[in-house]
């Protein structure tokens, strides 16, 4: 079965060259047929991310063979299925990580990379966890080693990964210290069980990690912004200390001690998600779903919601995004429910 059979064409939002968040356009696409092992979504809601922003800006292609598309995760109704997915899939409600393709009507996943959502979720919350939580499982509880009873330091603890991670490592026993912009946003991470909370605009995060540590500092950081925080964030490590990047939005370079990883026994370690296979997402999210996706399905974690925006106003949700003031996952509305 497939829908695209009836319908032949959707929307998308696109862009034909790099620009600002007006670049972002309405246009009409051929409905994409499901391969092996693909499904088909009736896309509702579609998660915005940062790096949705970056590809517009011109600076993170997609990976061969993926849509053009931004959109990395979505939540939907499985409206067709490929070869090689059984039948049963069809009329499913999932969310699921994809490639590529999320800022549109229809948008093909790998069966192995979407989520059952039960009918107690809402589509808008679901289409906004995907991309955090596989992207926060993978580096801080596999990449981290993180374990009971350790302590996080994240960054930009109100963003869609702060807000996860903080979320997440309560879940999973461990100290949670986040760092904001201002004390409203502050407030935001204290509530969602951040044990130690740092306006970093108005504090030395270094020094506030020592004195809650009692001098010896944290076993893990998250760190999303690179550039002149990495020596920082080493200053913040214990020994044996494990320094996890997934993006680096103060700039890709950064100048350190290696004598100190050396001697301190430092782990520096990081990763992307989109350009990983097929077969590492379906293993990544086999173990989300038997670990962490309970969570969420039976209530006990939601994501924090900053806003809902219509597809059409894609460039508006961007520029919200890039103006640093928002608390929590922006989404899409495509086809709502």
């Amino acid at each position: 079965m497939t829908v695209s059979s009836t319908i032949e064409t959707m929307t998308a939002m696109g862009f034909d060259a790099p620009g600002g968040p007006d670049a972002l356009r309405p246009e009409a696409l051929p409905v994409p047929e499901p391969a092996d092992g693909q499904v088909l979504l009736w896309v509702a809601y579609a998660g915005v991310n940062r790096p949705d922003v970056i590809q517009r800006r011109g600076h993170y292609p997609a990976p061969p063979g993926a849509s053009p598309i931004p959109g990395l995760e979505v939540a939907g109704t499985i409206a067709a299925i490929g070869p090689g997915v059984p039948n049963d899939y069809l009329g499913e409600r999932v969310c699921a990580l994809v490639s590529g393709g999320g800022y549109a009507e229809y948008c093909l996943a790998h069966i192995g990379h979407c989520l059952p959502v039960p009918e107690t979720m809402k589509l808008s919350e679901a289409a906004a966890i995907p991309e955090t939580l596989f992207t926060v499982w993978h580096n801080v509880f596999e990449r981290g080693w993180a374990k009971e009873g350790e302590t996080l330091l994240v960054h930009g603890g109100t963003s869609g990964i702060g807000t996860m991670a903080i979320m997440l490592g309560r879940a999973f026993g461990l100290a949670v210290i986040a760092t904001c912009g201002n004390e409203a946003k502050c407030a935001v991470a204290g509530e969602l069980g951040a044990d130690l909370v740092i306006n970093y605009r108005a504090t030395d995060f270094i020094d506030e990690v020592r004195k809650f540590t009692d001098g010896e500092g944290v076993e893990i950081v998250l760190d999303m912004v690179s550039g002149d925080y990495v020596a920082r964030n080493l200053a913040c490590l214990k020994d044996d200390g494990r320094h996890v990047t997934i993006a680096v939005l103060g700039g890709p370079k950064a100048e350190i001690n290696m004598a100190q990883v050396m001697s301190r026994r430092l782990t520096m370690t990081g990763s992307t998600l989109r350009p990983r296979s097929d077969a590492f997402k379906t293993l990544l999210a086999g173990e989300i779903e038997r670990n962490a996706w309970p969570l969420f399905a039976e209530g006990r974690l939601r994501p924090v919601m900053d806003g809902i925006f219509p597809l059409a106003e894609a460039g508006t949700a961007h520029s919200r995004m890039e103006a640093g003031e928002h608390i929590g996952k922006i989404v899409l509305e495509v086809a709502g429910g």
